[in-house]
């Protein structure tokens, strides 16, 4: 597959095994800025498998994987680090906040972590946490909030820094419908208006419903519902 002009992340012939077992075998994906892309498939298929791989998290046995023209094995671990830290954004199914941290202290953090002072990393996390509907809870830790509450703080924390790229990994998996369709709603608004692409891994077709463009992973092979892969 020759990665469709535009593409912000590209990935070719993907293969990665954990021992005898293949969790990747020829996978290809692609996705443009602003652009959202649900991976779809059973348990096991896998799709996370591949998320973790687009994100640098874990390096595939073959393939290529390019995003904005840089080709993401030629990295070192810390220049992958600090892609993650100010390029990418994620949000995990169980939200996986830091429960020592106040909720404002949650979403600051990455900001914190790239060196921004304290004062100014909580006003830009309370800004965030606003437009998600939560800035009530800065002060809370994260279990005193509820599970729908916990995921917009995390969907704030993800988005925090400006990513370009944002891995949203089951994200509603946790959630009852009602808010699961909530943090999709604010997940995806607030991605469109920051033109950032999201990579969404999902085995619910009401999620998948929110995206631009569906592919599914099955037995590590991936098939984009709309081109032929």
């Amino acid at each position: 597959m020759t990665p469709p002009p535009g593409s912000l992340l590209a990935a070719e012939n993907l293969r990665k095994a954990y021992g005898p077992t293949t969790a990747l075998d020829g996978a290809e994906f692609s996705i443009h800025p602003g652009e959202i892309v649900a991976v779809m498939g059973p348990s096991g298929s896998g799709k996370s498998t591949l998320l973790h791989c687009l994100a640098g998290i874990v390096t595939p046995d073959s393939g290529s994987i390019t995003y904005d023209g840089r080709e993401l094995s030629a990295m070192t671990d810390a220049q992958r680090s600090a892609l993650r830290r100010s390029e990418f954004g994620f949000v995990f199914q169980f939200g996986q906040l830091v429960p020592e941290l106040t909720c404002v202290e949650n979403v600051a953090l990455p900001l914190r972590l790239n060196g921004t002072p304290r004062k100014a990393a909580e006003r830009t996390a309370l800004a965030w946490m606003e437009r998600l509907g939560v800035d009530d809870l800065r002060k809370k830790r994260p279990g005193e909030v509820s599970g729908g509450q916990g995921q917009r703080v995390a969907v704030a924390r993800a988005l925090v820094t400006g990513p370009r790229m944002l891995f949203a990994d089951e994200p509603t998996g946790a959630l009852d419908s009602l808010n699961g369709e909530r943090v999709m709603e604010l997940l995806t608004e607030a991605a469109r208006s920051s033109n950032a692409a999201v990579v969404l891994v999902t085995h619910e077709a009401r999620v998948a419903a929110y995206s631009d463009r569906e592919i599914v992973v099955r037995d590590g092979k991936s098939r984009d519902m709309e081109r032929t892969i």
